[in-house]
């Protein structure tokens, strides 16, 4: 294998090896001194979620049979139009 390009699968394998060889304290031990190091923040502070934000009132997702020309009717408005169709069906239902 090439000095430049590490072998990863090998690094690994031998990574899994080491961790089976820590015991219980050890892993405390190391997960202390790594959350009290100023220099070394947990990584889920680094990691972005990627989408929309979370909705404090998320929609369910269901699945419904329509007549193909309702659906077209929403459609044929735009963009948005799954919206506007349940805004029609909270309407209808009287919510």
């Amino acid at each position: 294998m090439s000095p430049r390009r590490p072998n990863w699968s090998e690094a690994k394998r031998k990574a899994l090896a080491n961790l089976e060889q820590i015991t219980e304290k050890e892993d405390a031990a190391i997960t202390a001194d790594a959350l009290n190091d100023d220099d070394n923040p947990p990584a889920d502070d680094l990691i972005r979620r990627r989408g929309r934000p979370l909705s404090a009132n998320p929609k369910q997702a269901i699945k419904l049979r329509i007549d193909p020309d309702v659906v077209e009717h929403f459609k044929a408005e735009g963009p948005g139009w799954q919206s506007r169709m349940n805004k029609a069906l909270r309407r209808a239902a009287g919510l």
